[in-house]
């Protein structure tokens, strides 16, 4: 194209500057011209006291180029600050994480010959990973599952839209929305309000651990999959390993206006600097970031290249080589280079278009509602029977009656027979009004906690919602 792209380098932690190092290196081989604006984030930046890991030098250029290629960063785990790879995601709203899984020649592995080539589309910003956690009580951790229409909507948009820019036909949403009807239920019912509108690709909904199931047994079923973000996170781990591990493993982060490419894998720390990793899924990140700039002969120049590396001749990183047999990760590199021209085999190439990134979703009409009762959560360790009468006591004068207490979901009062589920230290109590058609308001509820807090602690308040008619909240099991 003969144009100079800006973009934001990255070089990440742990082996990030050779992997990254090694990326940027091929991609200057290939004749693609780019001004690198190195900026920092990660380990080195929490070191500094920022807990964030992004200092504001960094946010200010990737507004101002917009493409970012990045190294892996450390996260702490257990412990510390969020990771910065999400806040990185989150600010700069790079809602669709495009994990491609292909099979490479010469690289071994159980699933050798089963042409494995599919893409998971991992929704990057809601979910279990916006990081809304409390402990309720000193015994119970609570992380809220945040999914939202418009958030659904706009993944699976760019899902349609991915598989038609590399001219995939099917397109498998993958949920639990057996289990968390709301929620990941949302998911399920937007993909089929949408599929409609993408008559050339073949829609299939599937639960998530069935497809965890069909990807070890049948991956080549797949081509493309959508899915929320823990789940993304997990399948397409699963889906790298059928076809060598992480270090074949790259990723693209997307948004209306930024994107950012990085690998999958983590920064390994203990191979650092010892010229050993495999820059595989960071040279590939760049090869997607390469399309994304409209380098599409650059990028087909790089992918052959590297497929003649692994398939005809054979050189292969210490990670996937037989023992003794593997190169350093400049050796690779240069011999990735070395190779530029050559074609390993043209059915790996795709008629690749520039992917069409969707409009925002139009906020949706307003709806009518109401409130049918109210769920307070309490700190206590009194058995449910007690619990139970105790606030029917303290009701006695109240609008509002206890209908059900649940602990972790299941009924404990009433008893059911024969049943004995465990009891820790937070009980939900589920209130609704005596008289049906009352209306339950803020201020009903204000008055139902005085008088709960006069005996026990409570520890969160959720409405029970109704929406155009249609309850908006879970029943507890055992529940009628």
């Amino acid at each position: 194209m003969n144009k100079t792209h800006n973009a934001t380098l990255i070089y990440g932690d742990g082996i990030g500057v050779e992997v990254v190092g090694a990326t940027k290196k091929i991609l200057e081989a290939a004749g693609v011209k780019f001004n690198w604006e190195v900026c920092e984030a990660g380990a080195e930046v929490f070191k500094k006291g920022l807990a964030s890991g992004v200092p504001q030098e960094t946010i200010d250029s990737i507004q101002r180029n917009k493409v970012v290629l990045k190294g892996p960063l450390e996260t702490p785990i257990g412990f510390g600050e969020k990771s910065a790879n999400v806040t990185l995601r989150k600010l700069f709203e790079t809602y669709a994480n495009i994990r491609p899984v292909r099979e490479f020649p010469g690289v071994i592995t159980p699933y050798s010959g089963r042409n494995i080539d599919l893409v998971v589309v991992r929704e990057n910003v809601e979910d279990l990973y916006a990081g809304i956690e409390y402990m309720q009580t000193p015994n119970t951790a609570q992380c809220l599952k945040i999914i939202t229409r418009r958030g659904c909507e706009k993944i699976i948009r760019f899902a349609f839209e991915f598989a038609r820019s590399e001219g995939r036909k099917t397109l498998h949403c993958a949920t639990k929305a057996n289990i968390m009807k709301l929620t990941e239920g949302m998911m399920k019912r937007v993909f089929e309000e949408i599929a409609p509108e993408y008559p050339d690709i073949e829609p299939h909904h599937i639960i998530i651990d069935n497809c965890a199931h069909q990807l070890v047994r049948f991956p080549e079923r797949f081509e493309t999959i959508v899915t929320t973000n823990m789940n993304g996170d997990i399948i397409s781990d699963l889906a790298s390993g059928l076809v060598g591990g992480l270090g074949f493993a790259p990723g693209a982060n997307l948004g209306k206006d930024v994107a950012m490419f990085e690998a999958v894998h983590g920064s390994a720390p203990k191979y650092a600097g010892k010229n050993v990793i495999n820059p595989i899924a960071v040279l590939l990140s760049g090869v997607m970031m390469l399309r994304y700039v409209g380098e599409f002969e650059a990028a087909r120049t790089i992918d052959q290249a590297l497929l003649y590396t692994l398939g005809h001749d054979k050189v292969l990183t210490q990670d996937v080589a037989p023992a003794g047999k593997g190169v350093s990760t400049t050796a690779f590199t240069d011999h990735v280079i070395g190779n530029f021209g050559k074609i390993y085999d043209e059915k790996y190439d795709r008629n690749y278009k520039p992917i069409k990134i969707p409009a925002d979703p139009k906020i949706p009409e307003d709806v009518i509602s109401s409130v049918n009762g109210v769920d307070i959560f309490l700190e206590t360790r009194e058995l449910p029977n007690k619990l139970g009468a105790e606030l029917k006591t303290l009701l006695s004068n109240s609008p509002f009656e206890l209908k059900v207490i649940s602990s972790r979901g299941v009924i404990t009062f009433p008893e059911t027979s024969g049943t004995q589920p465990d009891i820790g230290d937070h009980s939900c109590c589920r209130f609704v009004m005596k008289n049906a058609n009352d209306n339950v308001d803020s201020n009903s509820i204000v008055n139902l906690l005085h008088l709960i807090n006069d005996k026990y602690r409570w520890v969160q308040v959720e409405k029970l919602n109704v929406y155009d008619d249609v309850s908006a909240y879970s029943k507890a099991q055992g529940e009628s």
